[in-house]
């Protein structure tokens, strides 16, 4: 481990491109998860209420789905595609957005997704520098893509990425991995779910409506647990200055009315993450220069 981190001493590039070559890979790793996640929660929901209500007959497709299998294919023709045709970004580029097979259009989201995640991962590598934490900010970097495309697809934020990113901040501070030490780690998961959770209940009885899920609840107890309780507020304000931005740019391209839902999980991915790289300068910055003139 000394002579590896020596390595990345006397080459100070070698880290944030391996961070991003990795990153590349993982992007195209992660439009399967955005994809497939969904679809096997759902699956796994109709067995379970199938098996608790036998007369219901609900169809329930019992075909072997998950992460791994089947083979990623072609979502028009179903073909099977080759290792040629999944390399990051270069494959659709040189398919120029096209199934080698069928020819129809193959949705730019791949490539998107996969650039997103190896451009954020090499932020992360330039800005934090060689350490466990920063390894660890990279896979924080990878669950909130995940869970941000997943709540723009489906208005879901699932367990399955909010609950583990919860624990692993907690158990970042409890080995003295993150800055956040545990006291603020744990109050932070608290907080978080708690404030949002309020917010819900306040809207819900004053307006007999439901503003907000429970996913988004469990993301912020992730953040708080993650960057500690000190940085929740900026994490709300800035959430919310995104989510209104977004939300008006939605609508006047949408057309469509105001009580169209829309998704929050993204904008508290975006506002997490810049919170992880330059929470406690934007905090300087907005007390010691925004309030003070």
């Amino acid at each position: 481990m000394t002579s590896l981190m020596e390595l990345f001493y006397f080459y100070p590039w070698l880290f944030p491109t391996l961070a991003t070559i990795f990153a590349l890979i993982i992007g195209s790793f992660l439009n399967v998860v955005i994809h497939r996640l969904p679809i096997m929660m759902e699956r796994e929901w109709r067995q379970e209420c199938a098996e608790a209500f036998p007369d219901s007959q609900l169809s329930v497709n019992k075909e072997r789905f998950n992460i791994a299998v089947p083979r990623s294919r072609c979502p028009n023709c179903e073909t099977p595609l080759r290792v040629l045709d999944n390399i990051p970004i270069v494959s659709w580029l040189w398919l120029k957005g096209q199934c080698r097979y069928c020819h129809q259009s193959i949705s730019a989201r791949y490539p998107l997704v996969e650039t997103l995640t190896a451009s954020l991962c090499l932020i992360v590598s330039l800005k934090m520098g060689v350490s466990g934490y920063s390894v660890a900010l990279l896979f924080f970097t990878f669950t909130l893509i995940s869970a941000a495309f997943i709540d723009i697809d489906t208005m879901f934020l699932p367990d399955l990425l909010t609950l583990p990113l919860m624990w692993a901040g907690i158990a970042l501070s409890l080995l003295s991995i993150s800055p956040v030490t545990l006291v603020d780690s744990v109050i932070g998961a608290m907080c978080g779910y708690l404030s949002l959770w309020l917010v819900y209940w306040g809207f819900k009885l004053l307006t007999g409506k439901e503003g907000m899920g429970y996913g988004d609840f469990k993301l912020l107890a992730a953040l708080g647990a993650w960057l500690g309780w000190q940085q929740l507020p900026l994490i709300i304000l800035f959430s919310s200055v995104i989510g209104v931005v977004f939300g008006v740019i939605q609508l006047r391209m949408q057309r469509k009315g105001v009580s169209k839902p829309f998704p929050f999980g993204p904008y508290l991915a975006i506002a997490g993450w810049l919170g992880a790289l330059w929470g406690d300068e934007l905090i300087h910055y907005y007390l010691f220069t925004i309030v003070r003139t």
